[in-house]
């Protein structure tokens, strides 16, 4: 629920546009520009887990782990995943929203970057908290794989493996 009033909500009152892309080639290009800004929560957690690893008072590496190190082994473990497939399914979304939706790329993009960043705040809390950050995630993510399916059988079936 609260996903989708954000990115209205960011729609509405930010005020930049997105640039005149006719080609597909500049869309892709484009989506490829904004997701490497939602790459910067899987460096941070890599620079935290390595510190955290270099920091953690275990005698064997590659032993068992402390809480800490794994906490942020696993956060940077699942958002690698999760940017994955947010990167095709977002490539594969710009291709077929119409101009005037383009401004929801960064929107999604910068979604993706906070909600990753709460799920390993939350995550550090415990357990029972992390749902939030990972439906602010997951969710947004579900929409844009059941928009694509729906632009891609429904809407231009013709052009479906052009």
């Amino acid at each position: 629920l609260l996903c989708p009033c954000l990115i209205y909500g960011a729609y509405i009152f930010l005020p930049f546009d997105a640039p005149l892309l006719l080609t597909v080639t500049a869309r892709l290009v484009y989506t490829l520009r904004c997701a490497a800004f939602a790459t910067f929560p899987v460096v941070l957690g890599m620079i935290v887990s390595g510190i955290s690893r270099l920091c953690s008072s275990a005698l064997e590496p590659f032993g068992e782990l402390h809480r800490e190190v794994e906490i942020h082994r696993t956060y940077v473990s699942q958002s690698i995943h999760l940017f994955i497939l947010y990167f095709f399914n977002m490539a594969v979304l710009a291709t077929y929203l119409p101009q005037q939706l383009l401004k929801l790329i960064p929107l999604l993009t910068g979604l993706f970057a906070i909600s990753r960043l709460i799920f390993w705040m939350s995550y550090a809390f415990g357990r029972s908290f992390r749902a939030f950050g990972f439906s602010m995630t997951f969710l947004p993510l579900l929409a844009m794989l059941l928009w694509n399916l729906y632009g891609m059988f429904v809407l231009e079936p013709e052009n479906l493996l052009t």
